[in-house]
Protein backbone atom coordinates (compact mmCIF):
# COMPACT_ATOMS: atom_id res chain seq x y z
CA UNK A 1 0.00 0.00 0.00
CA UNK A 2 2.83 2.51 1.12
CA UNK A 3 5.08 1.88 -2.43
CA UNK A 4 1.69 2.35 -4.33
CA UNK A 5 0.84 5.71 -2.94
CA UNK A 6 4.54 7.11 -3.54
CA UNK A 7 3.93 6.86 -6.91
CA UNK A 8 1.77 9.71 -7.36
CA UNK A 9 4.41 11.77 -5.36
CA UNK A 10 7.20 10.72 -8.03
CA UNK A 11 5.52 10.60 -11.29
CA UNK A 12 5.38 14.37 -11.17
CA UNK A 13 8.81 14.86 -11.40
CA UNK A 14 9.00 13.55 -15.08
CA UNK A 15 6.57 15.76 -16.13
CA UNK A 16 8.32 18.67 -16.77
CA UNK A 17 10.79 17.03 -19.62
CA UNK A 18 7.80 15.40 -20.97
CA UNK A 19 5.95 18.66 -21.46
CA UNK A 20 8.87 20.75 -23.03
CA UNK A 21 8.84 17.80 -25.37
CA UNK A 22 5.33 17.76 -26.24
CA UNK A 23 5.28 21.17 -27.10
CA UNK A 24 8.29 20.88 -29.41
CA UNK A 25 6.59 17.91 -31.16
CA UNK A 26 2.75 18.58 -31.13
CA UNK A 27 0.83 21.28 -32.12
CA UNK A 28 0.68 24.26 -29.66
CA UNK A 29 -2.93 23.77 -29.11
CA UNK A 30 -2.24 19.63 -28.59
CA UNK A 31 0.55 20.59 -26.49
CA UNK A 32 -1.63 23.09 -24.47
CA UNK A 33 -4.62 20.30 -23.28
CA UNK A 34 -2.39 17.27 -23.23
CA UNK A 35 0.24 18.99 -20.74
CA UNK A 36 -2.46 20.84 -18.67
CA UNK A 37 -4.51 17.61 -18.32
CA UNK A 38 -1.89 15.78 -17.06
CA UNK A 39 -0.40 18.35 -14.52
CA UNK A 40 -4.25 18.69 -13.05
CA UNK A 41 -4.26 14.78 -12.81
CA UNK A 42 -1.24 14.24 -11.31
CA UNK A 43 -1.72 17.10 -8.83
CA UNK A 44 -5.24 15.53 -8.03
CA UNK A 45 -3.48 12.06 -7.48
CA UNK A 46 -0.40 13.53 -5.65
CA UNK A 47 -2.95 15.70 -3.03
CA UNK A 48 -4.82 12.23 -2.63
CA UNK A 49 -1.74 9.94 -1.70
CA UNK A 50 -0.60 12.65 0.83
CA UNK A 51 -4.30 12.32 2.25
CA UNK A 52 -4.10 8.76 2.06
CA UNK A 53 -0.85 8.94 4.37
CA UNK A 54 -1.84 11.57 6.59
CA UNK A 55 -5.28 9.33 7.53
CA UNK A 56 -2.76 6.36 7.57
CA UNK A 57 -1.46 8.12 10.50
CA UNK A 58 -3.94 9.80 12.17
CA UNK A 59 -5.43 5.77 12.87
CA UNK A 60 -2.32 4.54 14.04
CA UNK A 61 -2.91 6.95 17.43
CA UNK A 62 -5.72 5.43 19.42
CA UNK A 63 -7.96 7.84 19.75
CA UNK A 64 -8.46 8.34 16.34
CA UNK A 65 -8.47 4.25 16.11
CA UNK A 66 -11.46 4.58 18.18
CA UNK A 67 -12.69 7.52 16.65
CA UNK A 68 -12.58 5.49 13.40
CA UNK A 69 -14.60 2.28 15.68
CA UNK A 70 -11.39 0.51 15.14
CA UNK A 71 -11.60 -2.88 16.64
CA UNK A 72 -8.21 -4.69 15.07
CA UNK A 73 -5.20 -3.13 15.02
CA UNK A 74 -4.42 -1.24 11.52
CA UNK A 75 -2.12 -3.07 8.92
CA UNK A 76 0.33 -1.16 7.50
CA UNK A 77 3.52 -0.81 7.17
CA UNK A 78 6.23 -0.20 10.21
CA UNK A 79 5.53 2.43 12.53
CA UNK A 80 8.78 3.47 11.26
CA UNK A 81 8.03 4.17 8.16
CA UNK A 82 4.79 4.80 8.00
CA UNK A 83 4.36 7.77 11.24
CA UNK A 84 7.44 9.97 9.51
CA UNK A 85 5.08 9.54 6.26
CA UNK A 86 2.14 11.10 7.66
CA UNK A 87 4.06 13.79 9.55
CA UNK A 88 5.97 14.77 6.66
CA UNK A 89 2.74 14.86 4.56
CA UNK A 90 0.68 16.76 7.08
CA UNK A 91 3.21 19.48 6.64
CA UNK A 92 3.23 19.27 3.13
CA UNK A 93 -0.19 19.96 2.73
CA UNK A 94 0.18 22.61 5.24
CA UNK A 95 2.90 24.49 2.67
CA UNK A 96 0.44 23.80 -0.44
CA UNK A 97 -2.75 24.87 1.02
CA UNK A 98 -0.76 28.27 2.77
CA UNK A 99 0.65 28.90 -0.29
CA UNK A 100 -2.26 28.28 -2.45
CA UNK A 101 -4.18 30.80 -0.43
CA UNK A 102 -1.91 33.50 -0.16
CA UNK A 103 -2.01 33.06 -4.46
CA UNK A 104 -5.59 33.21 -4.70
CA UNK A 105 -6.08 36.10 -2.50
CA UNK A 106 -3.16 38.01 -4.45
CA UNK A 107 -4.91 37.03 -8.04
CA UNK A 108 -7.91 38.06 -6.96
CA UNK A 109 -7.14 41.21 -5.97
CA UNK A 110 -5.29 42.00 -9.15
CA UNK A 111 -7.78 40.86 -11.30
CA UNK A 112 -10.42 42.98 -9.48
CA UNK A 113 -7.95 46.17 -9.99
CA UNK A 114 -7.46 45.27 -13.51
CA UNK A 115 -11.65 44.87 -14.30
CA UNK A 116 -12.17 47.98 -12.21
CA UNK A 117 -9.59 50.19 -14.45
CA UNK A 118 -10.38 48.56 -17.71
CA UNK A 119 -14.52 49.81 -17.24
CA UNK A 120 -13.43 52.99 -16.17
CA UNK A 121 -11.35 53.73 -19.76
CA UNK A 122 -12.80 54.41 -23.01
CA UNK A 123 -14.13 51.01 -24.81
CA UNK A 124 -14.68 49.96 -28.44
CA UNK A 125 -16.40 46.59 -27.90
CA UNK A 126 -14.23 44.26 -26.36
CA UNK A 127 -11.06 46.48 -26.75
CA UNK A 128 -10.28 48.82 -23.46
CA UNK A 129 -7.74 51.72 -23.45
CA UNK A 130 -5.97 52.25 -20.48
CA UNK A 131 -3.90 55.67 -19.57
CA UNK A 132 -0.60 54.41 -18.70
CA UNK A 133 3.17 55.12 -19.50
CA UNK A 134 3.85 51.37 -19.06
CA UNK A 135 3.36 49.17 -22.68
CA UNK A 136 1.70 46.23 -22.11
CA UNK A 137 -1.10 44.61 -23.19
CA UNK A 138 -3.91 41.60 -22.33
CA UNK A 139 -6.44 39.39 -21.87
CA UNK A 140 -8.96 39.80 -19.45
CA UNK A 141 -11.06 36.82 -18.82
CA UNK A 142 -14.79 37.70 -17.68
CA UNK A 143 -18.03 38.38 -18.43
CA UNK A 144 -17.66 39.96 -21.29
CA UNK A 145 -14.29 39.00 -22.19
CA UNK A 146 -11.70 42.15 -22.59
CA UNK A 147 -8.82 43.31 -24.59
CA UNK A 148 -6.98 45.74 -21.74
CA UNK A 149 -4.39 47.96 -24.04
CA UNK A 150 -2.21 51.12 -22.89
CA UNK A 151 -2.03 53.86 -24.58
CA UNK A 152 1.95 53.63 -24.28
CA UNK A 153 1.39 50.19 -26.16
CA UNK A 154 -0.75 51.72 -28.36
CA UNK A 155 2.14 54.09 -29.41
CA UNK A 156 4.58 51.83 -29.62
CA UNK A 157 2.76 49.82 -32.72
CA UNK A 158 1.40 50.89 -35.91
CA UNK A 159 -1.95 50.29 -37.37
CA UNK A 160 -1.14 46.49 -38.78
CA UNK A 161 0.63 45.45 -35.92
CA UNK A 162 -1.72 46.85 -33.39
CA UNK A 163 -4.68 44.90 -35.24
CA UNK A 164 -2.39 41.38 -35.30
CA UNK A 165 -1.71 42.26 -31.12
CA UNK A 166 -5.24 42.48 -30.79
CA UNK A 167 -5.93 39.06 -32.91
CA UNK A 168 -3.40 37.64 -30.72
CA UNK A 169 -5.17 38.92 -26.85
CA UNK A 170 -8.41 37.47 -29.02
CA UNK A 171 -7.63 34.32 -29.59
CA UNK A 172 -6.83 33.68 -25.77
CA UNK A 173 -10.52 35.08 -24.91
CA UNK A 174 -11.93 32.69 -27.59
CA UNK A 175 -9.54 29.53 -26.48
CA UNK A 176 -10.25 30.26 -23.08
CA UNK A 177 -7.13 29.97 -22.25
CA UNK A 178 -7.13 31.72 -18.38
CA UNK A 179 -8.31 28.23 -17.72
CA UNK A 180 -5.36 26.42 -18.34
CA UNK A 181 -3.00 28.94 -16.77
CA UNK A 182 -5.44 28.57 -13.44
CA UNK A 183 -4.85 25.06 -13.67
CA UNK A 184 -1.22 25.36 -14.27
CA UNK A 185 -1.04 27.84 -11.24
CA UNK A 186 -3.11 25.20 -9.44
CA UNK A 187 -0.97 22.58 -9.75
CA UNK A 188 2.08 24.24 -9.19
CA UNK A 189 0.55 24.79 -5.42
CA UNK A 190 -0.26 20.85 -5.14
CA UNK A 191 3.43 19.41 -5.33
CA UNK A 192 7.06 21.46 -6.59
CA UNK A 193 7.92 19.41 -9.53
CA UNK A 194 4.79 20.50 -11.38
CA UNK A 195 6.29 24.77 -10.71
CA UNK A 196 8.14 24.01 -13.79
CA UNK A 197 5.36 22.62 -15.80
CA UNK A 198 3.44 26.05 -14.86
CA UNK A 199 5.49 28.15 -17.45
CA UNK A 200 5.31 25.41 -20.35
CA UNK A 201 1.74 25.88 -20.23
CA UNK A 202 2.10 29.59 -20.49
CA UNK A 203 4.35 29.01 -23.48
CA UNK A 204 1.93 26.55 -25.04
CA UNK A 205 -0.92 29.15 -24.50
CA UNK A 206 1.18 32.10 -26.20
CA UNK A 207 1.76 29.48 -29.30
CA UNK A 208 -1.62 28.82 -29.89
CA UNK A 209 -2.48 32.23 -29.75
CA UNK A 210 0.86 33.17 -32.01
CA UNK A 211 -0.55 30.57 -34.47
CA UNK A 212 -4.11 31.74 -34.71
CA UNK A 213 -3.47 35.36 -34.80
CA UNK A 214 -1.81 34.60 -37.83
CA UNK A 215 -4.11 32.69 -39.37
CA UNK A 216 -6.88 35.71 -38.80
CA UNK A 217 -4.53 38.50 -40.48
CA UNK A 218 -3.15 36.00 -43.13
CA UNK A 219 0.83 37.81 -42.36
CA UNK A 220 2.95 35.58 -40.00
CA UNK A 221 6.12 37.93 -40.54
CA UNK A 222 3.85 40.93 -39.55
CA UNK A 223 2.53 38.93 -36.52
CA UNK A 224 5.65 37.68 -35.02
CA UNK A 225 7.06 41.91 -35.78
CA UNK A 226 3.77 42.75 -33.72
CA UNK A 227 4.61 40.68 -31.02
CA UNK A 228 8.18 41.28 -31.36
CA UNK A 229 7.87 45.29 -30.96
CA UNK A 230 5.31 44.72 -28.39
CA UNK A 231 7.91 42.94 -26.02
CA UNK A 232 10.14 45.18 -26.54
CA UNK A 233 8.59 47.57 -25.90
CA UNK A 234 7.31 46.40 -22.34
CA UNK A 235 10.94 45.39 -22.07
CA UNK A 236 11.95 48.77 -21.84
CA UNK A 237 9.34 49.41 -19.13
CA UNK A 238 9.73 46.62 -17.00
CA UNK A 239 10.66 48.11 -13.74
CA UNK A 240 6.93 49.38 -13.76
CA UNK A 241 4.18 47.05 -12.25
CA UNK A 242 1.59 45.64 -15.16
CA UNK A 243 -1.45 45.18 -12.51
CA UNK A 244 -2.42 42.26 -14.21
CA UNK A 245 -3.01 39.09 -12.89
CA UNK A 246 -1.08 36.26 -13.90
CA UNK A 247 -3.96 33.86 -15.36
CA UNK A 248 -4.26 36.89 -17.62
CA UNK A 249 -2.52 35.90 -20.76
CA UNK A 250 -0.38 38.67 -22.25
CA UNK A 251 1.33 38.78 -25.87
CA UNK A 252 4.91 39.72 -23.71
CA UNK A 253 5.27 36.72 -21.61
CA UNK A 254 7.28 33.78 -22.34
CA UNK A 255 10.29 33.87 -24.47
CA UNK A 256 9.49 36.10 -27.54
CA UNK A 257 12.63 35.05 -29.69
CA UNK A 258 11.79 31.43 -29.53
CA UNK A 259 7.96 32.29 -30.62
CA UNK A 260 9.17 34.86 -32.95
CA UNK A 261 10.98 32.21 -34.65
CA UNK A 262 8.96 29.48 -34.93
CA UNK A 263 6.19 32.58 -36.55
CA UNK A 264 9.01 33.07 -38.91
CA UNK A 265 9.22 29.75 -40.45
CA UNK A 266 7.26 27.67 -42.21
CA UNK A 267 4.05 27.27 -40.95
CA UNK A 268 3.30 25.16 -37.87
CA UNK A 269 3.05 21.18 -39.63
CA UNK A 270 3.28 18.99 -36.13
CA UNK A 271 6.51 16.38 -36.18
CA UNK A 272 5.61 12.92 -35.27
CA UNK A 273 4.23 13.00 -31.90
CA UNK A 274 2.92 9.51 -30.59
CA UNK A 275 5.62 9.09 -28.61
CA UNK A 276 5.08 11.60 -25.81
CA UNK A 277 1.80 11.94 -26.42
CA UNK A 278 2.41 7.52 -25.23
CA UNK A 279 4.10 8.81 -22.35
CA UNK A 280 2.04 11.68 -21.17
CA UNK A 281 -0.88 9.37 -21.69
CA UNK A 282 1.20 6.76 -19.57
CA UNK A 283 2.46 9.05 -16.48
CA UNK A 284 -1.06 10.38 -16.21
CA UNK A 285 -2.51 6.52 -16.06
CA UNK A 286 0.04 4.92 -13.98
CA UNK A 287 -0.38 8.05 -11.24
CA UNK A 288 -4.12 7.57 -11.46
CA UNK A 289 -4.28 3.64 -11.42
CA UNK A 290 -1.51 3.63 -8.12
CA UNK A 291 -3.64 6.18 -6.14
CA UNK A 292 -6.85 4.75 -6.92
CA UNK A 293 -5.37 1.11 -5.56
CA UNK A 294 -3.87 2.69 -3.03
CA UNK A 295 -6.87 4.09 -1.98
CA UNK A 296 -8.73 0.86 -2.10
CA UNK A 297 -6.41 -1.28 -0.53
CA UNK A 298 -6.46 1.62 2.65
CA UNK A 299 -10.43 1.71 2.66
CA UNK A 300 -10.23 -2.52 2.43
CA UNK A 301 -7.72 -2.23 5.57
CA UNK A 302 -9.45 0.15 7.58
CA UNK A 303 -12.56 -2.42 7.29
CA UNK A 304 -10.71 -5.08 7.94
CA UNK A 305 -9.29 -3.40 11.57
CA UNK A 306 -13.33 -2.59 11.74
CA UNK A 307 -14.15 -6.16 11.30
CA UNK A 308 -16.34 -5.52 8.68
CA UNK A 309 -14.70 -7.36 6.13
CA UNK A 310 -11.98 -10.64 6.16
CA UNK A 311 -8.51 -10.27 5.81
Amino acid sequence: MTALLLLPLLLPIALPALARRALGRLAPVAALWAVTASAAVLAGCSLAALGSFVLIGLLKIPLFAAVGQLIHPLRTASDLVVLPAAATSVGALAVCGWTLVRSVLRQSRAFRAARTQAVRGPSAGDLCVVDSPCPDAYALPGRPHRIVVTTAMLRSLDGPEREALFAHERAHNDGHHHYFLVAAELAAHCHPALRPVRETIRLAAERAADEAAATRVGDRRLTARAIARAALAGQAARSAPSGRPDFAPAATTGPVPQRVQALLAAPYVPRAGRTIAGLLIACTAVSCVASAVGMADFHHRVEVAQGDERP
